[in-house]
């Protein structure tokens, strides 16, 4: 599998002066389903990661069923920025995945006005837990599920599995690459302005948001990174 993700270390735009609207946008979800990639390839800025190399020290209580090839884990959270347009801008936290850091997940979902639940179709009832406590916290959200590359699920069968509505967004995504990424992150800011303004979700379009259809849509250089957990 390609692991070729957008290099934190290429040149990113600064943050405009006219930017108004900063929004707190949390990425959550289970062990090892791509956070950390996710908030590294799209953020504009060098992403601040707690991410440390696995030790014994956490066998048996860290469930590594189906993420066997991953070496480092979030002990605390990642954070990066994006802009979207002129005047919005997002702050984007990755949530750690284990268990045992998930009382850190109350607190950093505090001010949060959106998130995006990212999924690994392996490992559904790992989602569970982090959509139970947005709704608990009465925070949006959108689900992604990342590919990993192993077998196809129909949308029905995921919103079947984690009983999610049709109100609720979800869509595929490839957490490696920028333009998904960020896609995603559009998807959800736009789910935000519908439930704000009350218009349907396929109508509302934050406006002067990036089209990732348009040829001026920006990219960034690609560099070979760890890639993400090999599917079994």
């Amino acid at each position: 599998m390609d692991s070729a993700i957008s290099d934190p270390n290429a040149d990113r735009p600064p943050l405009s002066a006219t930017a108004e609207n900063g929004l707190k946008i949390v990425v959550v979800g289970g062990f090892g389903v791509g956070k950390t990639t996710m908030v590294q390839s799209v953020s504009d800025i060098r992403p601040l990661s707690t991410e440390e190399t696995m030790t014994q020290a956490g066998e048996g209580v860290d469930d590594l069923t189906d993420v066997r090839g991953k070496t480092t884990t979030t002990i605390a959270f990642d954070f990066g920025r994006i802009s979207l347009n002129a005047e919005t801008v997002l702050y984007l936290f990755g949530a750690p995945g284990q268990e045992r850091f998930w009382f850190l997940w109350d607190r950093l979902f505090s001010g949060t006005l959106g998130a995006v639940v990212l999924v690994d179709t392996r490992r559904l009832a790992d989602s569970w837990y982090a959509i139970d406590r947005l709704e608990h916290h009465g925070t949006p959200f959108v689900v992604a599920v990342n590919d990993f590359g192993g077998p196809r699920h129909t949308p029905e069968q995921v919103r079947e599995a984690l009983d999610l509505p049709e109100s609720i967004p979800l869509v595929d995504c490839d957490a490696r690459a920028r333009t998904s990424s960020r896609d995603v992150l559009i998807t959800l800011v736009n789910h935000l302005y519908a439930l704000s303004t009350g218009s349907a979700p396929d109508a509302a379009s934050v406006p002067g948001a990036a089209d990732p259809a348009d040829p001026a849509y920006p990219t960034a250089p690609a560099t070979t990174a760890p890639e993400q957990e090999p599917a079994p």
